[in-house]
């Protein structure tokens, strides 16, 4: 906050917010291009499906999902193996004066949505929800 001392902890977390997504967007497509030559990555449609910046920006995390049901494992281990290519190129598109430090995480939302979603077929809290 030091070096920005006009601006609002809401303008700050608006910042880290668009930078987020400006990296999801090139981490997208670079993946999408097949930039990365890396055989596993180029077989896979691999969604980015968020960024999550550290305040600083120093930090990145990026969830990860391959579509199509596509194994997890293997697509996460090729982009750990590339960070470095990926770390250079959001470098160069995004301008900043530090290249955020990337780290790939699975995407477990979409399980996450369905186990919710089987809780709530299940007969017993459907019986629940129509006495309100």
């Amino acid at each position: 906050m030091a070096r920005h001392p006009h601006s609002t902890p809401e303008q700050q977390s608006v910042r880290v917010l668009k930078v987020g997504e400006r990296v999801r967007h090139i981490l997208s497509e670079l993946l999408a291009r097949g930039e990365a030559h890396d055989e596993v990555l180029s077989a896979s449609n691999i969604a980015v499906t968020e960024v999550r910046m550290s305040p600083d920006l120093r930090n990145a995390k990026a969830y990860v999902k391959p579509l199509l049901g596509q194994d997890e494992g293997p697509v996460l281990k090729a982009l750990r193996t590339n960070t470095a290519f990926f770390q250079r190129e959001v470098a160069k598109r995004l301008g900043l004066k530090f290249a955020p430090k990337l780290s790939f995480q699975p995407d477990e939302s979409f399980d996450e949505a369905d186990r919710i979603e089987r809780l709530l077929d299940d007969p017993r809290v459907a019986r629940d929800l129509d006495e309100e």
